[in-house]
């Protein structure tokens, strides 16, 4: 793939300078070497294989055995490895010191396109984990994930601020930065899914040894780049002063805030390996953690997001606005209260939150709009004369909008309901009737099992009916939830098949699940928004703003992203240097020990509506209540202590 893009480079950019082209090869060439060593000496694909290949193959992981997952990966690769253009073009602008609007105008096109396939393989992704995985989420907050999302969020920014170098000629340093960060996280990604320094529901082939290389090879380009930045840097500074009311102010303030959600995911990825290396012990981050200062991250960024399209470049006075805000907010104020209580009968808070957000971006995007359109024409006539970049900027900013609606109506009205049914049993779930019909043996290409029948109604009529599959995978002896999805504009009614528990009943686990599909259409509406930009004729005339000088103490600020990178390279080999010691970072501690059981209450599954707390089920003798995954390591070191407890009469609860 790498190779691939080097190729496109080299056949599309033949209207650039020579010496400029030559560079942007000559750092790509070198990447390329990098990773030809690095699968030549650590990651050779033949090894497993030659001289005895299996005459059947060897069988793919069931779990993987989806069309989403033939385009996920390679999507993904595709975007890390495309932001390697955008480096080589801001290393080859350090090398000479000259950095005008025609470097801004070579590098957008391939930055946007590693943007959109990164974005495409996330989507994938996600969408392959709601559908396939069986546990009705989207995303996980997981390590590997993060490591996507860490370059997507720089690369977004990195594709706001070469728009304003592009038009303006500002942003210059800053834009560098970004295509810098933007591929260093690509690398850094790839260092975390390969050397096993983190915790993962997502499984990988890793090993110290690929992880010291990938780690040897990030200080070598990054370190370089960085040190190249640091010493260049102020040369391409350029002079021009930003007024504080005016669109690149607030597109500055949007890529500061991407870059403080990016700089989130970054530390609570790495906080638990940073934390148990400082002798405090193990802790774990999720959803909550991002979930909390995402919000408090979105807040201002759909603020400004909304305002922003409506100042003009270089100056503007915030009072022409003051009309048109107070309308705006008081439409929001109205529209976020009343469309929870009309649409799912009761008011959350946090999707309020949501809507607050979205209805005001939708609101001042329209806005925005009409006022274009109307500038000199009628509206609809107004439409047909706008450019592709206008609409671009307009689709995007709507998908955000609409991708925020599903996130906060999925997530803050979802209903998850965990029952035991058999063949006639039935149940209500936010106003849809469930009626387990049966269960049919199944019999595919290469598994077995069984398919649940489920039928759904809403007020006597019918609006679905759910096949839920358990497959059985005997050549990988693994058991497969196929879950059953009904979808729709509105909501999305979710069932999936657990284990046979007796007496002919299931374990059976059922989702509500309102807009959700909104989040995959606002992102289908950010690609259209790409896609207009993608086709505008290149006719932008070069600006070559003069640099402006910077100070001694300006010029040790551009220090800090090489200081901080060498830390954190640092404590990385640190930690690789003690899982080659045997201290395998993926065991976690129990959080249990020496401490009084946890108080709950469980249903029964064989008597529903029967409840145990945690005394009647210990009756006087001790119990160990383990709860495990097949991707954990912990408790596959736990699993060897469990029969040795049994014989000494301890109960075992899985």
């Amino acid at each position: 793939m790498l190779s691939g893009w080097t190729l496109a480079v080299a056949l599309l950019s033949r209207g650039m300078p020579q010496d400029a082209i030559a560079r942007v090869l000559a750092v790509m060439g070198m990447i390329n070497l990098g990773f030809l060593l690095f699968i030549t000496l650590t990651s050779n694909p033949f090894i497993r294989t030659l001289p005895d290949f299996p005459v059947d193959g060897n069988d793919l992981n069931p779990m993987l055995q989806d069309i989403g997952l033939i385009f996920h990966p390679p999507l993904l690769y595709m975007g890390y490895v495309g932001f390697s253009v955008a480096f080589a073009f801001a290393i080859a602008s350090l090398m000479t010191g000259r950095l005008d609007t025609a470097w801004a105008r070579w590098s957008r096109p391939w930055t946007t396109a590693a943007w959109v396939f990164l974005t495409i393989g996330i989507v994938l992704g996600s969408a392959w984990s709601y559908y396939v995985l069986g546990w009705g989420g989207w995303w996980f907050w997981d390590p590997v994930e993060n490591a996507s999302l860490m370059p997507w969020l720089a690369g977004t920014a990195l594709i706001h601020s070469l728009a304003v170098t592009e038009k303006r000629g500002t942003f210059k340093s800053w834009t560098v930065l970004l295509a810098i960060t933007a591929f260093s996280l690509s690398l850094l990604g790839t260092f975390l899914v390969r050397s096993g320094v983190l915790v993962s529901v997502h499984s990988f082939a890793s090993d110290p040894s690929r992880g010291i290389f990938i780690l040897i090879f990030l200080v070598i380009v990054i370190g370089s780049s960085l040190l190249l930045y640091a010493l260049r840097g102020g040369q391409v500074r350029s002079r021009v002063q930003n007024e504080g009311w005016s669109r690149e102010s607030f597109l500055l303030g949007n890529n500061v805030l991407l870059i403080a959600a990016m700089l989130v995911v970054l530390l609570g990825t790495l906080l638990p390996l940073v934390h148990k290396e400082l002798g405090l012990g193990s802790i774990s981050i999720g959803a909550p953690f991002f979930n909390t200062m995402f919000t408090w991250i979105m807040a201002p960024f759909a603020l400004m997001l909304g305002i922003g399209p409506l100042v003009r470049w270089r100056r503007d006075e915030p009072k022409k606005l003051v009309k048109r805000l107070l309308v705006a907010v008081v439409v929001t104020l109205i529209c976020s209260i009343a469309l929870p209580l009309i649409l799912q009968d009761r008011i959350e808070a946090m999707a309020v939150v949501g809507l607050l957000m979205s209805v005001w971006v939708i609101l001042l995007t329209l806005m925005e709009l009409h006022e274009r359109a109307t500038h000199r024409h009628r509206f609809f006539r107004g439409l047909l004369h706008l450019s592709r970049s206008h609409w671009g900027m307009v689709l995007g900013h709507l998908g955000v909008a609409v991708t925020v609606i599903g996130i906060a109506f999925s997530t803050q009205y979802s209903v998850e309901r965990d029952v035991r049914m058999k063949p006639g049993d039935n149940i209500d779930i936010h106003n849809y009737h469930f009626i387990f019909r049966d269960v049919q043996r199944l019999t595919g290409p290469n598994y077995s099992g069984g398919q649940a029948i489920i039928d759904v109604s809403h007020q006597g009529k019918q609006v679905a009916v759910l096949h839920a599959e358990k497959r059985y995978y005997p050549v990988a002896q693994t058991m497969m939830t196929e879950a059953a999805i009904s979808g729709g504009f509105a909501c999305d009614l979710y069932a999936a098949l657990g284990e046979e528990i007796g007496d002919g009943s299931w374990a059976v686990r059922l989702y509500y699940k309102p807009f959700v599909r909104w989040i995959w259409f606002g992102v289908s509406l950010w690609l259209s928004g790409v896609f207009c930009v993608c086709w505008i004729p290149v006719t932008v005339p070069v600006k070559n703003i003069s640099p402006g000088r910077i100070s001694t103490d300006e010029e040790k600020i551009l220090f800090i992203p090489l200081v901080l990178f060498l830390l954190l390279a640092a404590a990385l080999l640190w930690q690789l240097n003690r899982n080659a010691h045997g201290d395998d970072p993926t065991l976690l501690e129990s959080a249990l020990v020496g401490k009084p059981m946890p108080v709950f209450k469980l249903e029964s599954l064989q008597n529903p509506g029967k409840f145990y707390d945690q005394t009647a089920l210990l009756n006087g003798k001790p119990l160990l209540l383990n709860v495990w995954a097949t991707w954990c390591p912990t408790c596959r070191a736990e699993h060897q202590y469990l029969n040795t407890l049994a014989e000494k009469g301890i109960r075992i609860v899985g």
